[in-house]
């Protein structure tokens, strides 16, 4: 799953090309020197930040047996940390980096960014890029996922009871709290810093003089590609969701919680995760929001015009001179540029449809389906959906 480098570096971004984490792994030999080589690192971390614990626990048979506590296996958080949210952070990689580089390049090729703006795109680009490449973010996210372990070992001493022993923690215990868990953090952080940096690119493109179509059919004047964007965290948001989902089945399962207890921070999660991850189509809004206000008022004086001369022409019988207006081929008879009217009326500043929207809640809900379906039947789940969408 390596990602080709682009002929026009100038005019590309990509996410992942020379980011510190990337540089540190390829110095251990972790990741290739080419390439993201996500499925080999996605498998080692998984294993590494698993198997030492796992081979612990089973060795002190607490892997099956809690003793006086729960064992490791009830504890499905720490599974799913380093089972599927890590190695799905890592895959994230792969599908981010080409979906971002496309919807960059993008800009350019569908004429948005006109050539009088090509070196400030280039500069957007290259400023975006040097942040990309600093390594004192990625230095503060792997000193919070350190100092986080070393200060608060004992934060959830339930999720920790299958590794205490005499009021302290085996082998098996440090290594998640000292490794597992840190190496979770930094790739979770991690991925709010690279979902900062997509914040900060549009930002800056938004800035620039874009050549906005008003009547492209996507109804965002021509932007209608960045709606991409979302499905470029579609394996991140899985697996937030997926660690939430399986800290809130441990609760149902071995303490009879209620699903009326998890509504409050299921509803919170969902609005904050939708914001975030929308916030870089929503810095296009004002822009796009501008170039509908001003087309209105442009349109509707062409419209104005066009519609007066042939109410003279055809309605009052009066002559009129020639006029280019009327013989535009561009423009066609009264219907069609009514329809061009209607498209400026419909254009919608926030450049986010439905397949947005369902790029960030989909992977949200498949976890959540597993929890609800521990108290309610699967099946009467989805008779419920079926009759609410029909």
């Amino acid at each position: 799953m390596d990602i080709a480098q682009s002929t026009h570096p100038d005019e590309d971004f990509d996410l992942l090309r020379n980011d510190a984490l990337l540089r540190w792994q390829r110095t251990l030999g972790i990741a290739p020197r080419t390439g993201l080589g996500v499925v080999r690192r996605a498998l080692f971390f998984a294993l590494f930040a698993w198997l030492p614990l796992a081979v612990w626990a089973a060795v002190n048979h607490r892997l099956f047996d809690g003793g006086s506590g729960e064992p490791l296996l009830a504890h499905f958080g720490i599974h799913v940390r380093c089972l599927v949210a890590i190695p799905l952070f890592i895959l994230a990689e792969g599908m981010a980096a080409r979906v971002v580089r496309g919807i960059v390049s993008q800009f350019r090729t569908t004429g948005i960014v006109p050539d009088a703006q090509h070196a400030a795109f280039r500069a957007a680009l290259q400023a975006t890029a040097r942040l990309r490449d600093a390594s004192f973010p990625w230095v503060a996210i792997v000193g919070l996922a350190l100092a986080w372990s070393i200060a608060g070992p004992g934060s959830d001493p339930h999720e920790m009871s299958w590794a205490e022993s005499g009021g302290e923690f085996g082998f098996g215990g440090w290594w998640f709290l000292a490794v597992a868990r840190p190496v979770f953090i930094v790739l979770a952080l991690g991925w709010l810093w690279r979902i900062a940096l997509v914040i900060i690119l549009f930002h800056r493109l938004a800035r620039l003089e874009l050549a906005l179509v008003p009547t492209h059919p996507d109804r965002h004047g021509g932007l209608g590609f960045v709606r991409k964007l979302p499905s470029a965290t579609f394996l991140v948001t899985l697996a937030v969701s997926t660690v939430l989902a399986s800290r809130w089945m441990h609760d149902v399962v071995f303490h009879g919680q209620s699903l009326a207890a998890f509504k409050l921070p299921l509803i919170a999660f969902v609005v904050l995760w939708s914001a975030l991850l929308l916030l870089p189509l929503l810095v296009l809004a004002p822009r796009i929001a501008a170039m509908k206000r001003r087309a209105l008022l442009d349109y509707g004086v062409l419209v104005g015009n066009h519609g007066g001369l042939v109410h003279q022409r055809w309605i009052l019988g009066r002559p009129v001179a020639e006029n280019a207006l009327l013989d535009a081929p561009e423009l066609g008879p009264v219907a069609d540029i009514a329809a061009t009217y209607e498209l400026v009326e419909k254009i919608s500043p926030l450049p986010a449809g439905k397949s947005a929207l369902a790029a960030i809640l989909v992977p949200i809900a498949l976890p959540m389906l597993l929890v609800a379906a521990q108290q309610v039947p699967l099946r009467d789940m989805l008779l419920k959906l079926l009759k609410t969408l029909v």
